[in-house]
């Protein structure tokens, strides 16, 4: 199809000068078209029409699959194509292949750079106009979207919708390499890089690799310290929105996802997923090096680099390095005396919130939840559960490198360290003294010679003098 109309701003073609038009108001962000509901804006009032619905509940076009309903046609257009797995266009710079045309568009632009969406708040810019929407109301603070089951709010319907499967358990994202699935194709995506290791986004100042550009962009910030995402009630700042997210929840106390078994309750879904893995004792990331296995992949990262000695996070104080980011950031706490996290039933403070845990349930409340299943013994922490089940299993993982001796408990091999050192410089000191004696003994033993050396020369000289004094008396001479 021929498509003679140009926009001058972005490079796009358009087949007639109405599509132009509409076209031109994503660039001067006019929005004529207002919602009596909700007060929101379009540039189109097909955009109007459709977004009523989203009030209405009105959903007419229905997959014959699944029998899911969607609001426009064009939103059933792009769920058809996860059935027949149909990506008709294709990145001519790398072969890329998209369900929609309007995703190979936003694809170019990585390849170019292009930003076009700029923030009038802050510098941020953005390759698609539905990007800066959503940033926008990072600074306003609008969360439109209400859901109807637990009352949260949220700044897009898409946020909306998969918060909702957290209800419902839907997970309609299976990934083909093992048994799990997801509810967003993006999480599935994330999750494959797993199997096929593939990590295509490089750091260029440190070279660490990244399975997702987002990751990478987040990295970059530990680099440059830029902290962009601000708290509202204490100004604590935040390399990214989600950790603003998850610090916010502090302030409020709340705690969504409760677990079904323990009633535990977590900040974040993804917390809860992990923890019920403490309950089934799945643990579906396996070390190459050994046979531990962990619950999570970040647990397993951590892990491999106890194995290789990699240290990436340095202290700028101390120049101290660290496996993982959060043990910097609790180390920086030494060097500043910060003791963020305070015991509301007495005055101590702690500058790790695990330790104020501790604290908590080991003097205050006294609970044990975590019961051995072997021996009925009662834990207030699952750490200590987990070290004292080595004790059934007789499972020595901490050897120490310089004896055969090995021990269930890394406090237990630290102790062991610490008296080996202590002998070695026992030793050391008694060589020493060993050392000083001896000399001090030759040293006595040299001067004991002098003497006698000096004894038998005085000696002799005396003689030759008695000699001498005989002869003259009997008048002898030589």
């Amino acid at each position: 199809m021929k498509k003679p109309y140009h926009c001058s701003q972005c490079e796009k073609f358009f087949s007639n000068k109405c599509n132009l038009i509409n076209h031109s108001k994503m660039h001067t962000g006019e929005k004529p078209f207002q919602c009596s509901q909700c007060d929101k804006t379009f540039s189109l009032n097909l955009q109007l029409l459709n977004h009523l619905r989203t009030h209405t509940g009105e959903k007419p076009y229905q997959c014959d699959h699944w029998g899911k309903l969607f609001t426009t046609n064009n939103s059933l257009a792009s769920h058809i194509r996860t059935h027949t797995g149909e990506k008709p266009y294709e990145c001519s710079q790398c072969g890329k292949c998209f369900s929609q045309n309007f995703n190979l568009l936003r694809h170019h632009r990585t390849h170019s750079n292009e930003k076009p969406y700029k923030c009038c708040h802050c510098d941020k810019a953005f390759t698609t106009g539905h990007g800066l929407t959503i940033h926008r109301k990072l600074h306003i603070g609008e969360k439109p979207y209400q859901c109807s089951q637990c009352n949260k709010t949220f700044s897009t319907n898409y946020n909306l919708k998969y918060h909702l499967k957290t209800h419902t358990g839907e997970k309609p994202h299976q990934c083909s390499h093992c048994d799990k699935s997801f509810k967003r194709k993006s999480y599935l995506k994330r999750h494959i890089m797993i199997h096929t290791g593939e990590k295509p986004y490089q750091c260029s100042q440190c070279d660490k690799a990244f399975s997702q550009s987002f990751d990478l962009t987040e990295h970059i910030r530990t680099h440059t310290g830029e902290k962009p995402y601000q708290c509202g009630h204490c100004d604590k700042p935040f390399t990214t929105n989600s950790s603003l997210a998850k610090h916010l929840k502090t302030h409020t106390g709340e705690k969504p996802y409760q677990c079904s078994k323990c009633d535990k309750c977590f900040l974040q879904n993804i917390n809860l997923l992990i923890h019920l893995r403490t309950h089934s004792s799945e643990k579906p990331y396996k070390c190459s090096h050994c046979d531990k296995a962990f619950t999570t992949g970040h647990g397993l990262t951590y892990h491999i680099r106890m194995h290789t000695g990699e240290k990436p996070y340095l202290c700028s104080q101390c120049n101290k390095a660290f496996s993982t980011n959060s043990s910097l950031i609790n180390h920086l706490k030494t060097h500043t005396g910060e003791k963020p996290h305070q015991c509301s039933h007495c005055d101590k403070s702690f500058k790790e919130k695990s330790f104020l845990k501790k604290h908590i349930t080991r003097i205050h409340t006294g609970e044990k939840p975590y019961q051995c299943s072997q021996c009925d013994k009662a834990f207030s922490l699952s750490f200590d559960l987990k070290e004292h089940l080595k004790t059934h299993t007789k499972e020595r993982p901490y050897q120490c490198s310089n004896f055969e001796n090995s021990y269930t408990e890394k406090q237990n091999l630290e102790k062991h360290l610490r008296r080996h050192r202590n002998t070695v410089k026992e030793k050391q000191i008694g060589s020493k003294i060993s050392d000083a004696e001896g000399l001090r003994e030759s040293k006595l033993e040299v001067k004991e010679d002098q003497i006698d050396s000096k004894t038998i020369e005085t000696d002799n000289l005396s003689e030759s003098k008695i000699e001498v004094k005989e002869e003259e008396i009997h008048g002898t001479r030589p």
